[in-house]
């Protein structure tokens, strides 16, 4: 097995990685880095990746994979601290989730995207523009999500199948998530706050539903 450490934005890294061969990058991983590590990954029948990073980094990295048709290369994901992503993934954080990385099995999981071809690994929060109230209609698959305003719209990746779950908030409160294959937002505007990242400009629709492909987990 060819096992790799990208080292997202200066992250410390665990003992148990400390001996791997690592790639230093940014918070968000350039893409020209990946790419190079590819070929070295290649050589292996059992290529694995361990990114070492917030949920970001994971999801720039899925999604340079999934647009390459490259989602065979097994992942291992390592937050410092708690992230959505390692909630969602239950990967654990810090050392123990670098030995999980390393010594775990990888097991074919819903990949979850939205309409402009981007990953989702932990949470993406959905409110008005300049953080007013959303307005619109949501649904996931065919049940009403909800239609009018709301403080936020909240949707998340999910462990198993289906692969989607959104919920809303309102005031204080927050709904049961309702899971799904995909989770779909009509809006006069919206922003989208997706693993941390802002969207530039509102938009008016929002789509995030499962990949026809899923991607390889280790845990």
């Amino acid at each position: 097995m060819s096992t790799h450490v990208l080292r997202c934005d200066g992250a410390p890294v665990p003992i148990a990685l400390a001996a791997l061969p690592t790639s230093q990058t940014a918070a968000i991983p350039d893409t020209s880095v990946i790419d190079e590590l590819l070929p070295v990954l290649a050589a292996d029948s059992l290529p694995r990746l361990i990114v070492l990073g917030e949920d970001a980094a994971l999801a720039a990295v899925l999604t340079h994979l999934m647009r390459t048709e490259r989602l065979h290369v097994e992942i291992g994901y390592v937050p410092i601290d708690k992230t959505y992503g390692s909630r969602v993934y239950q990967t654990g954080t810090g050392n123990a989730a670098a030995k999980r990385a390393i010594e775990g099995k990888a097991i074919e999981t819903p990949l979850v995207r939205d309409d402009t071809g981007k990953v989702l690994i932990g949470r993406a929060t959905i409110t008005g523009p300049g953080g007013a109230k959303l307005e619109g209609e949501a649904y996931v698959d065919d049940i009403p999500l909800f239609s009018g305003k709301v403080t936020a719209m909240h949707v998340s990746p999910t462990l198993d199948l289906p692969g989607v779950r959104a919920t809303v908030r309102k005031g204080l409160r927050k709904r049961r998530w309702i899971a799904g294959r995909a989770a779909q937002l009509g809006t006069p505007g919206a922003v989208v706050t997706r693993d941390g990242i802002v969207t530039d400009r509102p938009v008016p629709r929002s789509t995030f539903y499962r990949h026809h492909e899923s991607w390889l987990l280790v845990r």
